[in-house]
């Protein structure tokens, strides 16, 4: 009996103490769907007005946690976020760019957290005269606009671009932060920069569609990469009043952008070795990816830099902007069923690979850049060295295209490797008739 007594109270108690831990558990999971419903405890009122990211870190601290950290160094194999010079690192940039401010200063990216700071101390803007224009993706610049225009963010924008740096840059205080792709009534993400607004719209208008205007137009997803790609793009200063424009109104691959520059007889700047009229790219991601198979996938640019992230019951996107390769499990295992290294492998198997086409694109260029010096030297006539101007011109602009955008040929593999092997093409060209020209 006294068995059956103990048997029968060590059941009890164990009924019991199964019946609290359930009560407990369910009690958490009720409390976390709660927390997952609350999308922020708003402690700030945000408006138009509001540049200041600590601001909106009072609603939203586990993102701002997160852009604070893109100040990290970190590096992959090939990039990180070190303001250590590339004239140094690579010297055959100095005589490609020769008689360009990027022959006096040319730094690796660094992080959104310092785009204004960079700007400030870049010998291009100490040394040479640049415009406001250079603010458009550097600041958090659309209040400015605003102001300027009375109203009219076009009209800042367009007033703002004409003023010389130094007088532009009194009015802005702060780089890239929160206001610049987020709606601050609603948080949705947005589009804020006139040129990529202008851009797209005409890019749209050669593909058959009018007026385009993604804040209205695009999805979610498309949404995801077209604020990335406000400011990682091509772009050129036009006319007198520096107006910063995307050249995409024939579309996005190098030989159209290129074929726009041609027809409206852009350059930026004459050569200083050759004489040549040639073209400096930006920083063309969102064009080259455009041209890769995550864009035709639908993957987005936050996908993969800016991947989810869960804290307690709460999914955010990583505001902690990176390299996937230094996030692999949440950036690429989310999509791709193998182990973090062997996706890293693949990667720089890809981008070592572009790396070595890059190194031989730009020794064919330097070498063009020679034949042309050694048959001006011979009393070569300007005339017969007119072809090998122009395919100076074209391999440049390639070899630039990949050197200037930031996944070492990763965006899109194939089309990097095809731009690259056109760029060895026109500049062995070059050279024959550099060489013809004697």
């Amino acid at each position: 009996m006294r068995s059956s007594r103990w048997t029968y109270v060590a059941l009890s108690v164990a009924v019991a103490l199964a019946t609290v831990l359930i009560t407990l558990l369910l009690v958490n999971i009720s409390e976390r769907k709660q927390e997952g419903r609350q999308a922020y405890l708003e402690l700030a009122r945000l408006t138009e007005d509001t540049i200041d990211p600590l601001e909106w870190a009072k609603n939203f601290p586990r993102e701002y946690d997160g852009y604070k950290r893109t100040v990290d160094t970190q590096r992959t194999k090939y990039g990180g976020s070190e303001a250590f010079s590339r004239l140094d690192q690579d010297p055959r940039l100095r005589r490609i760019f020769a008689g360009y401010a990027f022959a006096l200063d040319y730094r690796e990216d660094r992080g959104h957290a310092y785009s204004l700071k960079d700007q400030d101390e870049t010998e291009r803007t100490k040394q040479r005269p640049q415009p406001g224009s250079c603010l458009h993706c550097h600041a958090a610049i659309i209040p400015a606009y605003r102001k300027l225009g009375g109203g009219d963010v076009m009209k800042g924008f367009e007033l703002l671009c004409a003023m010389p740096f130094a007088e532009a840059r009194k009015l802005v205080a702060h780089p890239v932060t929160c206001l610049d792709c987020h709606d601050p009534k609603t948080m949705a993400i947005r589009v804020t920069r006139p040129g990529f607004l202008n851009g797209i719209k005409a890019y749209k208008k050669s593909q058959g569609v009018e007026n385009y205007d993604p804040n209205t137009m695009a999805t979610r997803q498309e949404m995801r990469s077209f604020v990335c790609g406000q400011c990682h793009v091509e772009y050129y200063f036009a006319g007198d009043h520096k107006l910063v424009t995307y050249p995409w109104s024939k579309g996005l691959k190098v030989e159209l952008i290129e074929a726009y520059y041609d027809e409206t007889n852009f350059s930026d700047w004459k050569h200083a070795e050759t004489g040549a009229a040639v073209l400096k790219a930006q920083h063309p991601e969102f064009e080259l990816w455009n041209q890769g198979i995550h864009a035709r996938s639908g993957v987005a640019c936050a996908d993969c830099h800016m991947p989810y992230l869960r804290q307690g019951a709460i999914k955010i996107s990583d505001h902690h902007v990176r390299s996937p390769l230094l996030n692999t499990e949440r950036a690429c295992l989310t999509c791709h069923p193998f182990p973090a290294e062997e996706m890293k492998a693949r990667a720089e198997v890809i981008q070592d690979r572009n790396a070595a086409l890059l190194n031989r694109a730009e020794d064919a260029l330097v070498a063009l850049i020679d034949e042309v010096k050694a048959a001006r030297a011979a009393g070569a006539a300007e005339q017969k060295l007119d072809p090998a101007l122009k395919l100076q011109r074209r391999a440049q602009f390639r070899v630039d295209f990949i050197n200037a955008e930031n996944s070492t040929g990763f965006h899109a593999p194939q089309e990097a490797a095809r731009i690259l092997a056109e760029a060895i093409d026109y500049a062995r060209q070059g050279q024959l008739a550099a060489m013809r020209g004697r």
